[in-house]
């Protein structure tokens, strides 16, 4: 049914108050079976303490099973669609006058938005909107204010106060989670975000402890044409599919990715087809510039994910009337044909008209509505603008948590440790960390790929169960159970995003990136995400999550693939700690002070180290735990100091041996913690020998120990009586021959004709 129709039916029923045979609405088109029947649209209902302009939950009229907005309904569609075109404008006003620094709009998908913003329930359901979704993010009850508060980079600005460009959204209260430039990397946290909802559910101990958790809550996530092309729009669905997850995808297709159209960027320029295969996605199409049409469409997807059936897509063909930001001229690609023919289409100048035309409302009462927003905007401005910025001492502040640190004598329990039992490897001491942690805390979900001990669990009995590859996760499963320890997809970013949403609601992931050489499909999700996402809301969002990583080379074989350690490459993320044990006692104790941390850990396991019989120690206890940016000193000495970790430790430790017969004391120091590192430490062994070798396993260039090198060189030359020495693994890769494997990484020898030539300088 058009427009004209569906307006005259409302204005009809309204007066005449009696049941009016009307011709059925057009139907979406459904994708190809098997495909779930479209659902009954819901019955909007009311949400306590919403903002009334902005949380529209309207009274309907009924008309052959057909749910249709009544007439004060349609005004406020109206209105919060011209409110959010009007902010566009201003904000492009701003712009133009220097008085902001950027403008992204949210224009020509002003009405899908709305209908979605209807369907859904602000502080209720999650929403991950993407930077076109300012009409949403009005109707869930976002003000003008707030939202000029982001364009100004103001320090009340409720997003990210003043550290992220506009149209990033982000509001505690309406469960709006913090956005990102990046395109797609929303899709697969808000994934995560509807399975620790799932998983709450399966896990008896989280039932009664858990807030914020409803029964029929959805999570709402939002992409444009363009991020369909992303893998990690394919590895959402997947794992929705999956799981029957209840999310709702909105694919807000413009027909542009920034210049590059649909057809260039989709086989056959059409996503949703090319996803109809897909079980359990509910996948219908809408005109995106007619609200009534979209209203309908939503609903029906959202009620289909509130019923646990599954997830949905709705397609929504939208426009994009202006460029795709301020720093963009769509009239250098797009002809003045093309442009115009959106224009016709702009669903807020049409619809606007409809309503004058069918007599909803007059033209004089929509000028009175149009002004009372240019001015309720015009002031929301002129707030803005004389919002207080954010101090420049605040921009170290929340780079890390702010309550809980890691580093604190809270964390320390190692003096006086008291152990037991027999000696067990890196493995072993792993293994049993998380044992004690995970039935400490019911919050903690492992997962990665081969984790799990079975996943087909009718054979769980008959077999020994795999547990990981290195068998570090081995007998958790058994232990507690397939909703807190389970297998993913082969992809990593599939990991680690999921992880990242589970950890906004509350859950403590712990999971496995199998090999560190294949942790660069996850990088996105590392670098542009989990560190990122305390800093960039203000403290306002948080994921605090473990990612244990096998690494390193020496395993005679390893090549390429299986050898790399690239840490330099993480070290530098602000936001993410990075540790790196040597031993099993400290594996044991960082990774509880890991898991108990309130920050992204990066916690790295080094291959050849598992289960060595130099490393071995007996059990510390299930309350042991070692600080981060704990130094330990592993020999002492008086003549060179080593400072290293990893795999380095020992080869250091044999050298020294070798030195001693030579009559050179030698200290050695184990780092154990990179991001943060013991700089005191390291101050205190410089001052005390005067020499000072850096040794690892990553590359000379650009490597880790650089740094530790330059700062010892930038701030304690007057204690140096030599340069100082770095033995590292050469500028190459790693090969599979075990000969050249020997001469591409640092060996005892080499550390030993360091110690020769630093004590001869």
């Amino acid at each position: 049914m058009n427009d004209t129709k569906v307006l005259k039916l409302v204005r009809k029923s309204e007066s005449d108050s009696v049941e009016t045979e009307m011709e059925q609405p057009r139907e979406a088109q459904p994708a190809p079976a098997p495909r779930p029947k479209p659902v009954e649209a819901p019955k909007p209902t009311a949400v306590p303490g919403a903002k009334p302009m902005h949380a529209l939950r309207a009274a309907v009229v009924k008309s052959r099973g057909q749910s249709l907005p009544d007439r004060k309904t349609l005004v406020e569609m109206y209105r919060t669609m011209y409110t959010s075109r009007r902010i566009d404008d201003k904000e492009i006003q701003l712009k133009r006058q220097n008085r902001i620094y950027f403008q992204i709009s949210g224009a020509g998908h002003e009405a899908v938005l709305v209908a979605a913003g209807m369907a859904l329930r602000p502080g209720y359901d999650w929403f991950y909107p993407y930077y076109r979704d300012r009409a949403l993010c009005l109707q869930l009850g976002m003000t003008p204010l707030e939202q000029l508060l982001a364009a100004v980079g103001s320090e009340d600005d409720p997003a990210s106060h003043g550290r992220q460009m506009p149209s990033h959204w982000g509001h505690t209260e309406l469960n709006i989670v913090s956005q990102s430039s990046p395109t797609g990397t929303q899709l697969l946290q808000a994934v995560g975000c509807a399975e620790a909802n799932y998983r709450v559910n399966l896990i008896d101990e989280l039932k009664q402890r858990t807030k914020n958790f409803h029964s029929d809550e959805v999570t709402y996530v939002s992409l444009g044409d363009g991020t369909s092309s992303e893998g990690e729009f394919w590895e959402a669905l997947n794992t929705a599919c999956n799981l029957k997850l209840p999310v709702v995808f909105l694919l807000e297709d413009n027909g542009y990715a920034i210049s590059v159209p649909v057809e260039v960027q989709t086989a056959g320029g059409d996503a949703s087809s090319l996803v109809s295969g897909f079980p359990s996605l509910y996948i219908q199409k809408c005109d995106g510039t007619d609200p009534i049409e979209s209203l309908e469409v939503m609903s029906q997807a959202v009620q289909y994910c509130r019923e646990r059936k599954g997830p949905a897509l709705v397609h929504a063909k939208v426009i994009r009337p202006y460029s795709h930001s301020l720093s963009d001229d769509e009239k250098l690609y797009r002809s003045d044909e093309e442009r115009s023919g959106d224009a016709e289409r702009d669903p807020v100048k049409r619809f606007g008209a409809r309503l004058i035309e069918e007599g909803v409302i007059s033209q004089q009462d929509l000028q009175k509505i149009k002004d009372e927003i240019d001015h309720e905007i015009a002031e929301a401005a002129d707030q803005a603008l004389a919002s207080p910025q954010p101090s420049v001492e605040s921009v170290t502040k929340f780079v890390f948590s702010p309550t809980v640190d890691p580093t604190s004598k809270k964390f320390d329990t190692e003096d006086g440790v008291e152990l037991s039992g027999n000696a067990g490897t890196v493995v072993d001491l792993i293994n049993r960390c998380l044992h004690t942690e995970m039935a400490r805390d019911p919050s903690i979900v492992v997962f990665g790929e081969d984790v799990a001990d079975c996943s087909r669990e009718q054979y769980l009995d008959n077999v020994k169960g795999k547990g990981g590859v290195f068998k570090v996760t081995e007998n958790l499963q058994r232990k507690f159970g397939s909703a807190r320890v389970f297998n993913s997809p082969l992809a990593e970013a599939n990991i680690v995003g999921r992880a990242i949403g589970m950890a906004t609601r509350g859950l403590k992931p712990v999971v496995e990136i199998q090999f560190f050489d294949y942790i660069w499909p996850a990088m996105h999700q590392i670098r542009n995400e989990l560190a990122l996402l305390r800093w960039r809301s203000g403290n306002e969002w948080k994921a605090p999550l473990v990612i244990r990583v096998p690494i390193g080379g020496y395993l005679k074989g390893g090549a390429v693939y299986h050898s790399q350690s690239g840490v330099s490459t993480f070290t530098q993320i602000p936001g993410l700690r990075v540790i790196y044990p040597s031993n099993a006692l400290d594996a044991n104790g960082l990774l509880r002070t890991a898991i108990r941390s309130d920050d992204p850990v990066l916690f790295l396991e080094h291959k050849h180290l598992y289960r060595q019989a130099y490393n071995k120690s007996q059990y510390p206890g299930d309350q042991f735990m070692i600080p981060f940016g704990k130094a330990r000193r592993v020999r002492e000495g008086t003549d060179i100091s080593i400072i290293t970790y990893g795999a380095l430790v020992q080869r250091s430790l044999v050298a020294a041996k070798q030195a001693e017969r030579e009559g050179v004391s030698v200290e050695v120091i184990d780092l154990r913690s990179l991001v943060p590192y013991d700089w005191n430490s390291i101050v205190e062994t410089v001052k005390k020998t005067n020499r000072v070798i850096v040794a690892h396993e990553d590359s000379l260039s650009f490597g880790y120990g650089a740094e530790i090198a330059a700062r010892i060189s930038s701030e304690l030359f007057e204690h140096l009586d030599a340069p100082v020495k770095r033995v590292c693994a050469l500028d190459t890769f790693v090969a599979y021959a075990p000969h050249l494997e020997d001469v591409i990484l640092p060996q005892v020898t080499d550390v030993a004709k360091a110690i020769a030539e630093v004590k001869s300088y």
